[in-house]
């Protein structure tokens, strides 16, 4: 409905008035993005960052307690945010954004809940809070302690008109703009195609924003794209479905660009299409073509290529070593939910695709693992090495890295049973064991040793 986005502009503002003294848009595509212990460390930095007096007081107190970055959440918020900003009386606004997207296991939000444990300590600090109104987020925004000092904007309690009446707005400012680029587009949209575009809308921000761009297409005239998005099927060809299918509007905007992208292409291609969109959906950490075409043993060109044609449904840029993302998180809602993703051509599966990506990154690392990867003096510490980010650049691929800290975030009970990868996982574990502990070491994530051997102890029947 416009969250982010909304978040986006008055970050933005607040940045250019020299307000905004902090900011965390969390987003489940990263793992470093939905992990509630990066939140108040990450702000602090970024207040550190903006004002001298809060630095003045935060980096002797990091130096004499590095290890406060992993305390709980309440001591993070006390020594990092509370006790600095209350020493240096700054007064300043920390946003927030997406909150529903970090892991958090907490009936209220945990983060809604240490903030209202100090608000009345910090009173000239302004926190801009957004997130779906999930349970545990409306439970944390009902706190007591959080109630009183709290205005809360619904924003699907807005009029319908107003809403529909910015859609409306959005939409013709982008036109201008596109047309501005193409000759013969003069009076284009015409009013009718516009009130079309807001009707199939339905109040949704994301479905105007996805509208153009499927529309803003380099190769194909935005007249034509905007005549075939019309002709696709309106709500009305599923009536009598629509109340169990609250996301109707986008799903059928979502099908029709897939439909659009690889209507004509030859069925045998749908695992190769299913295939590259899984690795985007349910990869840990945003992965660029260059690294699924890595992981999938495919040609990046292939993959880039298959992405662009679903470029509206995507955050792609023209390098292939550039991460690409979905450009809102409902269209992985979308894809792997069978009963919103009607064209069995384009559901990705979780419990099918997984695995494959869980044999991607075990057959790269048997196949390029060695010891002594950086070749890196022998007994000697990282912290020894002055290059040693340029060092593991230059000697570790982002697919190799991505593979070494992420392959076990993709096995399931049900597939290591299967004899395929119990045969890679075997001499993954029996030959490139050491050297995966080099990698995690030289990239700082040796913790995630630890975590994927609890998985694989744990998935083991035998």
């Amino acid at each position: 409905m416009g969250k982010s986005t909304i978040a986006q502009t008055i970050a933005e503002r607040a940045f250019a008035d020299e307000r905004l003294g902090a900011s965390f848009f969390c987003s489940r595509d990263s793992e470093d993005r939905s992990d509630l212990q990066f939140i108040f460390p990450t702000l602090a930095v970024q207040l550190a960052r903006k004002y001298a007096k809060f630095r003045s007081i935060l980096v002797p107190l990091v130096r004499s307690d590095p290890g406060i970055i992993q305390e709980s959440l309440y001591n993070q918020m006390d020594k990092l945010i509370v006790g600095p900003l209350k020493k240096s009386g700054i007064s300043t606004m920390i946003m927030v954004d997406a909150l529903d997207e970090c892991k958090d296991e907490q009936p209220a939000s945990a983060i809604l809940s240490v903030i209202g444990q100090f608000l009345s300590e910090i009173p000239k600090v302004k926190f801009f809070l957004t997130g779906r109104p999930e349970p545990r987020i409306q439970k944390g925004f009902h706190l007591p302690l959080l109630v009183k000092a709290t205005n809360i904007l619904v924003l699907h309690n807005v009029e319908p008109d107003l809403i529909q009446n910015d859609i409306r707005h959005f939409l013709k400012h982008s036109f201008l703009i596109i047309a501005d680029h193409w000759s013969g587009l003069e009076d284009w949209p015409t009013t009718k195609q516009l009130d079309d575009l807001c009707k199939r809308a339905d109040g949704l921000f994301v479905y105007g924003v996805a509208t153009v761009k499927f529309i803003d297409h380099k190769f194909h005239n935005p007249r034509q794209q905007l005549d075939r998005l019309l002709q696709s099927p309106e709500s009305s060809a599923y009536e009598g479905k629509t109340q169990l299918r609250p996301n109707l509007t986008l799903d059928l905007l979502y099908l029709s660009i897939l439909q659009e992208a690889f209507g004509t292409n030859d069925p045998e291609d749908d695992p190769n299409i299913c295939s590259v969109l899984g690795a985007v959906v349910l990869s840990s950490n945003p992965l660029s073509p260059s690294t699924i075409a890595a992981l999938l043993d495919s040609d990046v060109e292939v993959v880039f290529r298959l992405l662009s044609l679903v470029h509206s449904l995507l955050i792609l840029q023209k390098d292939v070593n550039h991460p690409v993302r979905p450009f809102h998180k409902s269209f992985p809602d979308f894809i792997t939910d069978p009963i919103r993703c009607t064209n069995k051509r384009f559901y990705i599966s979780p419990p099918s695709h997984h695995p494959e990506l869980l044999v991607g990154c075990l057959k790269l690392m048997n196949q390029t693992l060695e010891m002594n990867i950086c070749k890196l003096p022998d007994t000697v510490a990282n912290e020894e090495v002055m290059n040693l980010r340029e060092v593991v650049e230059n000697s570790i691929t982002p697919a190799l890295q991505y593979a070494c800290r992420s392959w076990h975030k993709h096995l399931t009970e049900d597939a290591i049973c299967t004899p395929a990868i119990t045969s890679v996982l075997h001499h993954f574990l029996e030959r490139k064991f050491l050297f995966w502990l080099e990698v995690l070491s030289v990239i700082g994530a040796v913790r995630e040793a630890l975590d994927a051997l609890k998985v694989v102890a744990k998935s083991l029947k035998v």
